[in-house]
């Protein structure tokens, strides 16, 4: 991994160029950045009240840090005297290269220039706005932003240079530590990067916000470091659509894969994956201030049955829990609320003790003194402009001091976003109760946050293979096995199939067929034979050999009980083949499942378990693993699934063997890594 301490910490930068390198200057100026800034220019005598160099050479010293905004040939040539001696690292400013590549020829070829002049200096973009470090007052930055100086906090990384200016001039209280763009990656990657951060121990957690990953190995390496730290990674990934896809391609030239293999590694991994700048955010807070929590249980505490009734309809999607109280907690609560008020999670606490902050106080500690894993206060807070917010204290600092006195794990809701202000936000942040800005983005914060603890408290998964180089891969020689030829392979890895054979009839005038081939040991007898007497038992089902989707085109014929019966199923389909298979039908199924297996050119190979038959298509009810897969994995995955309701035996039926169930599917995974 490259050492990116110099670069991040500075003690000296140079800025080499024009008018964003006086912005760089400036932006380090407000941050209060205590080291030394060497401007660079070859005719400026002077840039913000510093005298300029006219070349590298003539630096009083050799920069940790270098910021290189010129044009894109003149980078190359910046980069590499900056690399000749020795500086810390580099951000290359500069647009045009792999990015550019489908517009302008030749502009791949610059950026593979650009890492050859870089040597072992590490380069951060190019294309790319470069970093804020809140914590020592750098900024590498050539525009305005939001962010400020702090003592500890989250790390963000994005591979777009105004979504990073925008998560900076968020008033929700989050303290942002450091704000990295990715740009290119041409030399350093995004998970690179992230390893980097996660190391400094003032950073409590990472947001990364990508369009494509730059090296899944790099990743996995990330994610399992940061859960050797405690310091858990949220990903905001774009590229579900068609149209991000192409924007992403234009923007950073990344390789983005499919979302479903996205999906399946960061599970895989214990990285929570959200999906609105809202939900980074906020989980962001969640992480920094009760870090991952320890299950999906949580508690809803509000005045209002509106609310209450709010709460648990936004839950009703999502991997939460709101768990009952039990008896003798019920009767705790009960206690202090009085006969009138139900208890309930989401608990609606009225407001007949509002104001009275003893009794609010018991309340709180009776309501959250029960382990559960996430306790949430939703509040209506009133504008501070036409209102007066005292009205509104006592709930929070009550449910704060119950929150302490109980260790419980805590947050306090806004319901609308816009009136969490940052004073409040940041106040609650300092007694360590996450301020949470929207229901829904708060409920979508805890998942994640109970998404990272679940996947912690297991052991971590086996290393994933390398996938190898995709455009080598598109060049391997492939070939398609038929339905005979792909059970008899699976079935040499344990996968249990029903006996079969092929028949193959002779002229199409001499029905019935008597030839018989690659079917049973010893059967290479007459048809009638094998059918009246032989170890295949009716009913039978014939398929046409080689055909997609066959039962579409007539293509499959079951319950044959006899030679005459399979004989008139063959005629049916002369049209479409010469080779047919005739198996053993197996009994009625407790359920149908499909279980596929592809190579997604970024995360390798992606397991795919879902319900099968007529469903498929029609339910679009799957998950995604990524391959080597464990055993437990796959059950969890099978009882993921919505069809897992007919697997447990619905209606008095029969419940499928889990256990035969797993070790046939694990059979197919074994097979698909050995190939």
């Amino acid at each position: 991994m490259p050492d990116l301490s110099r670069l991040l910490s500075p003690s000296s930068i140079a800025v080499i160029g024009g008018k964003e390198c006086e912005r760089v200057m400036e932006q380090c100026d407000k941050m209060g950045f205590a080291g030394d800034i060497w401007p660079v220019h070859p005719s400026r005598e002077e840039m913000r009240g510093r005298p300029c160099f006219k070349s590298l050479a003539d630096l009083p010293g050799v920069p940790d840090a270098a910021y290189v905004a010129v044009n894109r040939e003149r980078s190359i040539e910046i980069v590499r005297g900056l690399a000749e001696m020795g500086a810390g690292g580099a951000i290359c400013y500069a647009a045009g290269f792999a990015e550019a590549d489908a517009e302008n020829e030749g502009s791949g070829d610059l950026q593979r220039r650009l890492v050859e002049a870089s040597g072992e200096l590490p380069i951060i973009g190019p294309n790319c706005y470069g970093f804020i470090n809140a914590l020592e007052g750098v900024a590498l930055w050539p525009d305005q932003h939001g962010a400020q100086r702090c003592e500890s906090g989250v790390a963000i990384i994005t591979q777009s240079s105004n979504i990073a200016i925008s998560l900076t001039m968020q008033k929700r209280g989050l303290p942002v530590a450091m704000t990295m763009t990715a740009g290119n990656q041409a030399k350093v990657g995004l998970s690179q990067m992230g390893a980097a951060l996660i190391e400094d121990e003032r950073i409590t957690a990472l947001g990364l916000h990508i369009e494509g990953l730059d090296d899944v190995g790099a990743f996995e390496k990330l994610a399992n470091r940061s859960r050797e730290l405690g310091k858990p990674v949220v990903v905001l990934k774009v590229g579900k659509s068609d149209e991000a896809k192409a924007a992403a391609l234009t923007h950073t030239a990344s390789l983005a894969g499919s979302d479903a293999g996205h999906d399946a590694l960061f599970k895989r991994l214990g990285v929570a994956r959200v999906h609105s700048i809202d939900a980074l955010l906020e989980t962001l807070k969640l992480l920094h201030c009760v870090g991952p929590l320890p299950g999906r249980d949580i508690l809803s505490l509000s005045c209002s049955g509106g609310e209450a009734a709010l709460m648990a309809d936004a839950a009703q999607d999502r991997a939460l829990h709101y768990r009952p109280y039990r008896a003798h907690e019920a009767r705790a609560v009960k206690a202090e609320l009085g006969a009138i008020v139900t208890v309930a999670n989401p608990l609606d606490y009225n407001t007949f003790i509002w104001g009275d902050w003893p009794a609010m106080t018991c309340m709180f500690e009776a309501a959250l003194a029960p382990n559960f894993d996430l306790c949430l206060l939703v509040m209506d807070f009133p504008r501070d402009d036409r209102c007066d917010p005292e009205d509104w204290k006592c709930a929070t600092d009550t449910f704060i001091a119950a929150a302490k006195q109980t260790g419980a794990r805590a947050a306090v809701i806004a319901t609308l976003p816009e009136t969490m202000t940052e004073e409040i936000a940041a106040d609650l942040m300092a007694k360590r109760i996450a301020p949470l800005c929207g229901v829904d983005a708060a409920l979508a914060a805890a998942e994640a946050a109970a998404l990272i603890g679940t996947a912690w408290s297991k052991p971590p998964s086996p290393l994933l293979p390398s996938t190898g180089s995709p455009s080598r891969l598109a060049d391997v020689a492939t070939s398609t096995l038929d339905e005979h030829e792909s059970k008899t392979v699976l079935a040499d890895y344990g996968l249990v199939v029903p006996k079969s054979c092929i028949i193959c009839p002779g002229p199409m005038s001499g029905f019935p067929a008597h030839l018989v081939s690659d079917g049973l040991p010893g059967m290479e007898d007459e048809f009638e034979v094998l059918v009246d007497n032989g170890p295949l038992n009716p009913p039978f089902a014939l398929k046409a050999l080689g055909i997609d989707h066959k039962s579409d085109v007539g293509g499959v014929v079951l319950n044959l009980n006899n030679r005459e019966d399979v004989n008139a199923a063959m005629k049916s389909m002369a049209d479409l083949t010469d080779r047919f298979l005739l198996e053993e039908m197996a009994p009625k199924p407790t359920a149908e499942l499909i279980v596929g297996v592809t190579r997604d050119p970024v995360v390798g190979l992606m397991m795919t378990i879902g319900a099968g038959g007529v469903l498929t298509e029609l339910l679009h009810d799957a998950a995604t693993l990524l391959l080597p897969v464990r055993e437990e994995d796959v059950r969890d995955a099978l009882t993921s699934l919505k069809i897992n309701t007919l697997l447990e035996g619905y209606r008095g039926e029969d419940a499928a063997d889990f256990g035969a169930l797993v070790a046939n599917i694990m059979c197919i995974a074994n097979y698909a890594l050995d190939h």
